[in-house]
């Protein structure tokens, strides 16, 4: 029988494949961001009449390519169209009274790439365990982050807050427990999830969230967003306004927009790029401060890092053994930390090995830690396999966690960073952990206490462990550091 639900749209069609999993793909949560609506807050979508097609992933928004090495290992997908606002559904039960609950996917890519129609994102394998999962397309780069004025700021965290709302309102048709959604992301969707813990709308919209390799630290201030907005429009050539924009042809905004982050890295300059000159990201939230929620917060936590993060980075590129002790230093300085005390910690180290760690605890660990002291019963982990891949050098670098917290190593997507023989029961243990804490706010270890143990599960060979405050000693140089 062809699975059909009813949403406060319309009617949809959808699939269900062998093993009794039911998906609805590229639903549109709403209007098509382009025309008039360019540049502007989600539109709702309109109605339609009938069974509308819920078969075949919906169009993801404009982006230009991962440049190399990195499009060799995070594999893109791409579809073309302007309806973009859409989300994918998995579920184990579609009809409402299961009360299932809820996992809402945001992914990553620096806010400039990703979508949710990725075949490592797909979510069979949380419905397979009584989850009903929900994949996101938010707009991205340009449209979804750049400054401009005459448009609303962040439209990209207003698409994440629109899908929100769409699964509050419809989710029960679908099976789902609309008060048990569990909002979770990786990187850029981490960080998109540390802004919306601070939003008024986001408030009842979640009762759970996972922030993997990013957390609330990193964004732009408005006079850093203002500046690179006019940078974006010096190099098209056009003035710095949402209706100059428009009027770009999208493949020559796409490549000025694929320039920006390698201006930045070319010239790391404070006083010309802000905040984005440590962390090389032209597209980010903007906000003007840190925002760190507090013990009322309302919501469970989990959250965390994988222990090399920065490998990503710096070892496909050949920058890991090129580093030398002079850059590592600059970096170092401009991270605020004191190198020679992390060298003392890690003697034998080369210069580069230093510098990744530096920068792995500055841009993700420090702010989950941060994050789990600031709210009370907060869950904290790290990811700690280390991938075969580039002669073992590749380490637990960032997103290889992915694979694991959605139980497909098999998948394509992820072959090409974590190899053909990564851990399966560590993939279970770790899917197993998320499952939980949607279902129960437990992920089955104890909660980050800074004043006693502080707690994290450390996912490691076959399984994980819990360890007391790993690498205490490098922790605590960053004390009163931002």
């Amino acid at each position: 029988m062809t699975p059909v639900v009813t949403t406060a749209q319309g009617a949809l069609r959808g699939r269900t494949d062998a093993h009794g999993i039911t998906s609805f793909l590229g639903v549109p949560y709403a209007a098509p961001p382009f025309g008039p609506r360019r540049f502007r807050a989600p539109a709702p979508t309109e109605p339609w009449t009938g069974e509308r097609d819920a078969t075949a992933y919906g169009p993801t928004a404009p982006k230009a390519p991962y440049t190399p090495p990195f499009d060799a290992l995070i594999p893109e997908t791409s579809v073309a169209g302007e309806d973009c606002l859409n989300l994918n559904v998995w579920t184990p039960d579609p009809g409402p009274g299961a009360w299932l609950p809820v996992l809402v996917w945001l992914h990553g890519g620096s806010f400039s790439n990703g979508s949710a129609n990725s075949s490592g994102y797909r979510g069979d394998t949380f419905a397979r365990d009584g989850v009903v999962f929900v994949g996101v397309n938010y707009r991205l780069g340009t449209d979804g982050f750049l400054h401009l004025p005459g448009a609303p700021d962040n439209r990209g965290l207003l698409d994440q807050l629109a899908a929100l709302e769409w699964v509050r309102d419809n989710i029960a048709a679908f099976g789902g427990d609309p008060d048990r959604v569990t909002v979770f992301g990786e990187s850029a969707g981490g960080m998109a999830i540390g802004q919306l813990l601070a939003h008024p709308r986001a408030r009842g919209l979640l009762r759970r969230a996972v922030l993997q390799s990013g957390a609330c630290h990193h964004f732009v201030r408005p006079e850093t967003a203002r500046r690179i907005g006019e940078r974006m429009a010096e190099r098209l050539g056009v003035p710095h306004t949402a209706e100059a924009f428009a009027a770009v042809p999208l493949p020559e905004l796409l490549a000025a927009q694929a320039q920006l982050p390698i201006d930045i890295a070319m010239r790391p300059d404070p006083a010309v790029w802000g905040e984005a000159a440590l962390n090389v990201m032209a597209f980010e939230p903007v906000a003007d401060g840190l925002r760190l929620p507090g013990p009322d917060l309302g919501v469970d936590l989990l959250v965390g890092s994988n222990r090399e993060e920065n490998r990503l980075f710096m070892v496909p590129t050949g920058r890991f053994h090129a580093i030398t002790e002079e850059r590592a230093r600059r970096g170092a300085t401009a991270y605020g930390v004191d190198y020679d005390a992390y060298g003392q910690r890690r003697p034998g180290a080369e210069p580069g090995e230093l510098l990744e760690a530096i920068g792995t605890d500055w841009f993700y660990r420090v702010p989950a830690v941060r994050l789990a002291e600031s709210v009370p019963g907060t869950h904290l982990y790290e990811f700690a396999w280390r991938s075969p891949q580039f002669d073992g050098e590749l380490g637990a670098c960032h997103a290889l966690e992915l694979g694991f917290v959605f139980d497909l190593l098999d998948d394509p997507d992820y072959l090409p960073m974590a190899g053909e023989k990564a851990p399966r029961d560590l993939a279970r243990a770790m899917h197993a952990a998320w499952v939980a804490f949607a279902a129960t706010g437990d992920p089955g270890w104890a909660a980050y206490d800074p004043a006693g143990e502080r707690t994290t599960m450390v996912f490691d060979g076959d399984g994980g462990r819990a360890e007391a405050d790993p690498r205490a000693a490098e922790r605590e140089l960053w004390q009163g550091v931002r």
